[in-house]
């Protein structure tokens, strides 16, 4: 290993423990430590820099924040996130919106030019995810619900930063705002994450299923990192960031049974690479330029907390949340960090802001940092304060407000069936599409590819581009029938909607839902033609070669249309049962009291046959304690013994399993266990 970045690394190791020891030992946000330490051997830091190679701590606090990205992909299922969607949202739009125009409005208050005010409120936009999830962890808020909302706000920021990089970027070069280019960095943006999410929960449950098989930490753990490395170079390639990658794959795992025990095997990786990341972000700060510039430093840093926490309040106030919690949130969000970084140098790197601006906006990420843990420990007695400056005739409005929005819930969920059948339909059609829209567009680059290193069809046929868009229509050809399928049931339901059955004119009635019905399926199938058309228009092969690519397409269309619905439905099916037994496995399992347990206690043992309903699955899958009182305490497998098995044990044909409780409940587990899948279907 080369001694020079040995030492560094043992620096910066040493500093950080005895520091975070001492923040530990007073109760501090360990957070604060590292990032102390990281200023006490920084290289602005007299008498002399106790780091030598600045490049290789960076590198390693790049991977800090892959890792806490992972780690909060891990811990924040996909079903979580679609709960707290439609409030990410709104608060995100809000938040990034207003804190542009307020870092723009106080940029040009201290008469600096239009761009440097313009970068400042990007900056000051976008909230810092690792921060906030190592600080939320310090105080041990992971499992309050105010922390999901936080996380779907800043996912949705981090999303949303990739548009405003896109933006300062054109701004920066062409001097105007470029709304296709915006619009299409969204639209390729969506397409990746769509198709990520869907190819990923497909494959990778199953994959991680299958090594776990093997019983071996070791291979569990490299395996989950290996999609996590891959996942995050595919994003890089793609010009998005690393840390969106990670998070992507780190919620697709999550989904997995195995998901919970990734995220153990992970964490003590992580916490080495992002106590880097933090030094790193501590030896950024120079002490001289926060005294040179302490003024400009402390109202933006103050402006930032203020404005933050207006907005993000009322944001998640007016989505429908009590004021306590949308407080609360607002706190968690009060801070800048790798976002900015990023911004900064994106500026200095395309020479349209001044030096000045990425120290001060180091300078104010170290000071929010340093406040917001603080503001989130102290939220109640904060909440608690501000409520009684707060006149009453506000507060009782707020309640009002609350308790309104929340009966209007109520309602929309009673009420509007057909809405929510409309709208998951909708879903699934977009999800459809975006999928179509990967194909093509992975096929397009793969024909660039292709094109350059083989030539295995003739030009006259049109080359490689014209086998590479018969390759993916025939693809999409289950993507598309059940987008066809999907849109005529939703025309159908909109032609009823829209026209009531009149007794009187019944056949007039019957007519008039057929032409709206007939109407909407002719301009959807017209505009998802127009689509594909956009889609490969760089791929597709002359006329002549076209059409009779068209009637093999049309003539497999005839042909599987039946197999094509097939797939489609077991690849839903296949996606759900991931989505639902990833449900089952984060469900907390409650069991009944058992009175007099140990006063009636008794084992049995029980020989799991070849056709129980219960082999294959996880101890805590079966719930036998939840439905039937009784508790595996014991595994016979051949010549091995496991006493006192983990949740997680799958439990195999032919196991002997030793099962404690009452009498009458060891008679309800044994029918559980022994019962086939025949006699679970019958039930």
């Amino acid at each position: 290993m080369h001694e020079v970045f040995l030492q560094d690394l043992a620096v910066v190791m040493i500093v950080a423990g005895l520091v975070t020891i001492m923040f530990h030992r007073f109760k501090q946000p360990v957070v604060l430590g590292y990032i102390l330490a990281g200023v006490i051997i920084g290289p602005n830091t007299p008498p002399f820099p106790l780091i030598q190679e600045q490049y290789t701590i960076d590198l390693m606090a790049e991977l800090g924040i892959l890792f806490l990205m992972f780690s909060l992909g891990l811990q924040f299922s996909l079903r979580k996130l679609a709960q707290v969607g439609p409030t990410a949202f709104t608060v995100a739009t809000i938040d990034v919106i207003a804190m542009l125009t307020l870092g723009y409005v106080t940029g040009r208050f201290f008469g600096w030019s239009t761009m440097d005010s313009l970068f400042l409120g990007a900056m000051l936009s976008i909230s810092s995810t690792p921060l906030v999830l190592k600080a939320l962890e310090g105080l041990g808020l992971m499992k309050e619900k105010f922390t999901g909302i936080i996380f779907g706000i800043q996912i949705v920021e981090d999303i949303l930063g990739i548009a405003v990089i896109a933006l300062l970027s054109s701004i920066a070069m062409t001097g105007s705002f470029d709304v296709g280019e915006v619009v299409g960095t969204l639209g390729r943006l969506g397409v990746f994450l769509s198709v990520a999410l869907v190819a990923g929960l497909l494959i990778v449950p199953w994959l991680l299923r299958y090594v776990a098989h093997f019983k071996n930490n070791e291979m569990l753990l490299i395996t989950a990192l290996g999609l996590c490395f891959g996942v995050s170079l595919l994003a890089l390639r793609l010009e998005y960031s690393v840390a969106l990658g990670a998070f992507i794959i780190g919620a697709v795992i999550a989904e997995a049974r195995e998901g919970a025990h990734i995220n153990h095997l992970v964490e003590p990786v992580r916490d080495l690479f992002s106590a880097v990341f933090f030094v790193a972000v501590g030896m950024l700060i120079d002490l001289q330029v926060l005294y040179e510039y302490l003024l400009p430093v402390t109202i933006i840093a103050t402006a930032l907390i203020v404005g933050k926490i207006s907005f993000c309040s009322f944001g998640t106030f007016v989505t429908g949340h009590d004021a306590r919690t949308a407080f609360r949130v607002s706190l968690g969000l009060t801070q800048i960090g790798e976002f900015a970084f990023i911004i900064a140098a994106l500026g200095l790197s395309l020479g349209v802001t001044s030096d000045f601006l990425y120290p001060i906006v180091v300078a104010i990420s170290a000071i929010t940092t340093f406040v917001t843990p603080y503001l989130m420990r102290y939220a109640n007695p904060i909440a608690d304060a501000l409520s009684y400056l707060v006149p009453n005739p506000i507060l009782q409005t707020a309640k009002l407000y609350n308790r309104w929005t929340t009966r209007r819930t109520e309602r929309t969920q009673r009420n509007h069936q057909v809405r929510a059948l409309l709208r998951r339909w909708s879903m699934q059609i977009a999800l459809n599409l975006a999928l179509v829209s990967g194909l093509f567009i992975i096929c397009n680059a793969a024909a660039h590819w292709l094109e350059a290193h083989v030539s295995i069809v003739p030009g006259v046929l049109g080359g490689i581009h014209s086998l590479m868009w018969l390759t993916a229509s025939l693809l999409a050809l289950p993507l598309l029938i059940a987008t066809f399928r999907k849109w005529r049931a939703i025309a159908m339901v909109l032609a009823e909607i829209s026209v009531p059955l009149n007794k009187e004119r019944e056949q007039q009635s019957y007519n008039l839902r057929s032409v709206i019905t007939n109407a909407l399926l002719v301009a959807g199938v017209f505009l998802v033609g127009l689509m594909i058309l956009t889609l490969s228009y760089a791929l597709l092969p002359p006329w002549p070669v076209l059409i009779a690519l068209l009637l093999i397409v049309a003539l497999s269309t005839f042909i599987f249309w039946r197999s094509f619905i097939r797939v489609y439905a077991s690849a839903q099916f296949a996606l759900g049962e991931t989505l639902q037994q990833s449900s089952d496995t984060h469900a907390v399992v409650t069991s009944r009291p058992i009175p007099g347990m140990l006063l009636r206690a008794e084992l049995d043992s029980v020989a799991l046959p070849s056709g129980s309903s219960a082999t294959y699955k996880l101890i805590r899958e079966l719930e036998l304690r939840s439905k039937t009182g009784a508790t595996i305490v014991g595994i016979a497998r051949g010549p091995e013994s496991i006493i006192n098995p983990d949740p997680d044990e799958e439990l195999q044909p032919g196991d002997q399993l030793l099962l404690l409780g009452a009498t009458e409940q060891l008679q309800e587990a044994r029918r559980l266990l022994e019962s086939t899948e025949d006699d679970a279907a019958a039930k």
